[in-house]
């Protein structure tokens, strides 16, 4: 019998051998090697093995010398020790402050299980002990979450109706692409990608004629199997360049007025603010020449025309205005709604987009009810901790910081994923206990008071699944837990025991006996959309079980266009909001009542650019997901110099003396961060690109950062005030290469230990 384990990059068959070997799933016809190395020496060597806490901590009690956060020893002691000062801090934080002094992280793809799914147990157990602050949206799609619903419907709800491959394969003439479709994010999906449909999505339309158009600052992030024009676009310029392909539409009368009356509302009021966004107006803000956006719009509207945008385009100063103008020139060509033509936001970003698989809802941990209102954004964490009391405005609405005493962290590596680390380590220091559950020895751990150690995927027993993915997986636990690591909800578990609230919190069952329970909340709704699944028995030992067979290809609202009014939006309207009277109503001066061009906080035209003359993108890594693995042999293959390539257009590195496997370092007035060099003409003049995911190396004598993170360069601010959301994407920077004795990588070393006192 075949045993499977699922993770986020893919199904893996379960060999023989001590270890047990990993290979990728037969049936996936584009696998990665990624979850193959995940019980390499290297990440085991890096493994939390057993309860930690820092010693000034340990010895003098919450809140002493937080400044001494990663720089000084921990103090391994047994569990019970451990949970009893935990379950104690837990208890002091609540009656001293109440659950709003509380923070409950977990921001992250931890497990691609359903049941061991730390953000689901982390929020559960919180809830049981009253509630914890909370945080909204994602940073990958921060201002794209709060805008779309205003305009379209929820990212959730585009995601389940985006047109699939098959139908663009038949329909699509041009796609165009604002940022790409990059395959090697489309690895993952939450919950587990099973088979990668993106490398064979896009070489079938190919080859069925459809002709692409990659609209973007490098040229390698669309790959078709065959030719692509690459016009290349200044960063964060992309709705410029949208409007004035617009302005095409309307002076050549190209739009479809029919569409826009009957399924739009208030583009009358949009459409005199394209008087003046001319190619020419254009060309000077994106660099691409005026004639080409005039064929363009000519192009998509003589052609059946896919647009996709990337989420990268809304991970910027004012990302809002992307997504919203996409959808506003989709709507003025009026093709929504019909076969292979319309928008997408977008493919590429994860597997499960363009999938034609049933979007049967799947098993999930019941989180319980918050009894806290107070929340934050998720890229605004660094401003809660340093501004507690303090008011920021969100979708609308005026809120106040909380005053945050302890963060509980479950699932997740904020010092990979949020921006301008220094700040950060900065805001760091104002919690009185930070808790962290951590696998690895990341720099989230080592600047933690209290580090858990928690088990991998492949240590326990789980349900991968993820809607759209056509699957359901029995992965099976197949190495014992590395030293006296515990799984999320066995560490919880004894928690809400010393709490008094262990009967809710575990409702009397044990891991198999929820994965029982989640599995036959799946099959109830299998039934109710007349899916049979087979009973959890059955399906534990088949190890996958396909639904391919209720695949049906999907146009993103065919339904809505051939009648907007029996298939009203939930927007106030019931229409696609060309013109929000809603967000007008807010009156914010950095997000007006329609799609606009609004200056980039930091961009090649800004003053800015004389010092730092780069535009730095920090898009996601090829061989990791985010910082996960970061040690494993397939990630370190891919450093340079034993850290994250960056990428220079080949003028840009000549001019700077820089050459292939140079070690450099790459700054601005925010941090430093040494990396490696690449030389490559996929990318254009004034761009450098520096992948996430190597782990935050600060030096505590420089202050550089020493393993190519590039949120060690990263602006802290939100995209506007409508979404709060990230803005790694703005962030101008200088190179130049690194001369002299260059400090090491620790990142992968263990933190000091020491006995107690």
């Amino acid at each position: 019998m075949t045993l499977y384990t699922a993770a986020h990059w893919g199904i893996y068959e379960v060999g023989t051998g001590t270890p047990p070997e990993l290979s990728p799933w037969r049936e996936d016809p584009d696998p990665n090697q990624i979850g193959v190395h995940a019980l390499a020496p290297s990440l085991q060597a890096i493994r939390v093995a057993r309860p930690a806490v820092r010693r000034s901590w340990l010895e003098r009690g919450p809140g002493s010398a937080p400044e001494l956060r990663g720089r000084e020893p921990f103090v391994e002691v047994d569990w019970n020790v451990a949970l009893d000062l935990v379950a104690a801090d837990l208890a002091r934080v609540k009656a001293a402050h109440g659950n709003k002094a509380i923070f409950g992280g977990s921001y992250g793809w931890s497990s691609a299980g359903r049941f061991h799914h730390a953000q689901s147990q982390v929020h559960r157990f919180l809830n049981m002990i009253g509630g914890y602050v909370r945080h909204n949206d994602s940073y990958s799609l921060g201002a794209g979450r709060v805008i779309l619903p205003h305009v379209l419907m929820s990212m959730e709800e585009s995601w389940n109706q985006t047109t699939s491959f098959d139908v663009m394969a038949q329909h699509t003439e041009v796609f165009v692409a604002f940022g790409g479709v990059p395959a090697k994010n489309a690895q993952i999906s939450a919950g587990g990608a099973m088979l990668h449909r993106v490398k064979h999505g896009l070489a079938a339309m190919a080859k069925a004629g459809t002709r692409f158009i990659n609209i973007s600052p490098v040229a390698d992030n669309l790959d078709t199997g065959g030719p692509v024009e690459w016009i290349p676009i200044r960063p964060n310029t992309d709705t410029a360049l949208m409007l004035a392909l617009a302005h095409v539409l309307l002076v050549e009368n190209l739009l479809d007025r029919d569409f826009l009356a009957r399924c739009c509302h208030g583009y009358d009021r949009f459409e005199p603010y394209l008087a003046d966004k001319t190619p020419a107006w254009a060309s000077a803000i994106t660099g691409i020449p005026a004639a080409r956006i005039v064929m363009l719009a000519r192009e998509m509207a003589a052609s059946r025309t896919m647009m996709n945008v990337a989420w990268a385009l809304q991970r910027a100063s004012h990302g809002e205005q992307p997504f919203w103008m996409v959808v506003t020139l989709a709507s003025m060509l009026g093709q929504i709604g019909q076969p292979g033509g319309g928008f997408a936001v977008g493919y590429g970003p994860t597997n499960r987009i363009g999938s034609s698989h049933t979007r049967l809802p799947g098993p999930s941990l019941p989180q319980g009810n918050n009894r806290v209102r107070a929340f934050i954004p998720v890229a605004r964490i660094a401003d809660m901790l340093l501004n507690p009391g303090a008011p920021f405005q969100y979708n609308g609405g005026h809120h106040i910081y909380p005053d945050i005493k302890m963060i509980y962290w479950a699932g997740g590596n904020p010092f990979h994923h949020h921006q301008d680390l220094t700040r950060l380590m900065h805001a760091w220091t104002k919690p009185e206990t930070i808790i962290v559950h951590e696998q690895y020895w990341t720099a989230t751990a080592k600047l933690a008071d209290i580090v858990l150690p928690a088990t991998i995927g492949l240590e326990r027993n789980d349900l991968g699944y993820a809607s759209a993915e056509g699957h359901i997986v029995a992965s099976r636990k197949i190495v014992e837990p590395l030293g006296e690591a515990r799984d999320d909800y066995t560490i919880f578990a004894d928690l809400a025991q010393r709490l008094g609230v262990a009967d809710a919190f575990t409702e009397g069952r044990d891991e198999m006996a929820w994965l029982r329970h989640l599995y036959a909340g799946t099959q109830r709704r299998g039934d109710m959309m007349g899916i049979t699944l087979p009973d959890f028995d059955a399906f534990w030992e088949q190890g996958v079980v396909s639904l391919a067979q209720h695949d049906a290809p999907i146009v993103m609202l065919q339904a809505y266009r051939n009648d907007p009014d029996a298939h009203k939006l939930n927007t106030p309207s019931g229409k696609i909001e060309i013109f929000s009277d809603r967000i007008a109503g807010f009156n914010l001066p950095d997000c007006p009542g329609h799609p606009a061009w609004m200056v980039p906080t930091e961009w090649l035209g800004a003053p800015a650019a004389a010092q730092f003359p780069l535009h730095l993108l920090s898009d996601q890594p090829a061989r990791k997901l985010h910082s996960q693995l970061d040690a494993s042999p397939y990630s370190a293959a891919g450093k340079v110099a034993g850290r994250e390539p960056i990428y220079l257009n080949p003028e840009d590195a000549f001019a700077r003396g820089i050459a292939n496997g140079d070690v450099v370092e790459v700054f601005n007035h925010r941090g430093r961060s040494l990396a490696g060099a690449v030389v490559s003409p996929d990318i254009m003049q004034g761009v450098a690109r520096l992948a996430t995911g190597a782990w935050f190396d600060h030096d505590w004598q420089t202050g550089i950062e020493k393993h190519g993170n590039p949120n060690a360069l990263t602006q802290d601010v939100g995209a506007s005030s409508l979404s709060q959301g990230c803005t790694a994407q703005s962030c101008l920077v200088e190179v130049r290469r690194a001369d002299g004795a260059i400090a090491a990588v620790t990142a992968h070393d263990l933190p000091r230990f020491a006995q107690r006192k």
